[in-house]
């Protein structure tokens, strides 16, 4: 009995730590969102806050990087903006589903996952890097661990007998 509860205990904390990563992604997001809406402006706070903090502000490095993000257009920040919005609302939902340990939250993370991986092939076609590997390989090993869990927990929505199945039936 005690073997069971920390067997638990322990998917337990995965699956929080899977839902702590997509907080921390949709933080990102929500960061890359509001600095890419806010540099439609020629006078943003973006670009007044990196020459700031920078410890050079002058350097190779950040010259090249405020290069590249100023050299994009109005309606482009409009679409990286909305759309890092968009998908960091996604992971906020996934990941306090997940640390609220929703069964709906795990497989909409299954199903999202899986719908990112032909993308990070490609890239990682297109680009190569050890980085992008271990992301595709990461995502892969989630996306195995909580199709295994809700199949073992029932809750896998395409198993044969689920337990909504069953419930549909004696509804009727």
């Amino acid at each position: 009995m005690q073997r069971l509860r920390h067997m638990a205990h322990r998917r337990d904390i995965i699956i929080r730590l899977i839902g702590l990563l997509k907080l921390v992604k949709a933080a990102m997001l929500v960061a890359l969102g509001l600095g890419a809406l806010s540099m439609r402006h020629e006078h943003s706070w973006l670009n007044t806050w990196v020459h700031a903090v920078a410890a050079d502000a002058h350097g190779r490095y950040v010259a090249q990087l405020l290069a590249k993000v100023t050299s994009f257009r109005v309606h482009e920040l409009v679409e990286i903006g909305v759309g890092s919005l968009v998908y960091a609302a996604v992971f906020t939902t996934e990941g306090v589903g997940l640390l609220l340990r929703k069964a709906w939250a795990e497989v909409m993370t299954v199903f999202i996952t899986i719908s990112f991986i032909p993308l990070e092939i490609y890239e990682l076609v297109e680009h190569r890097s050890w980085a992008k590997v271990a992301v595709i390989i990461f995502n892969i090993a989630v996306v195995i661990y909580l199709v295994l869990r809700l199949r073992r927990e029932g809750h896998w929505p395409f198993h044969r007998r689920s337990k909504l199945g069953e419930r549909l039936g004696a509804l009727r």
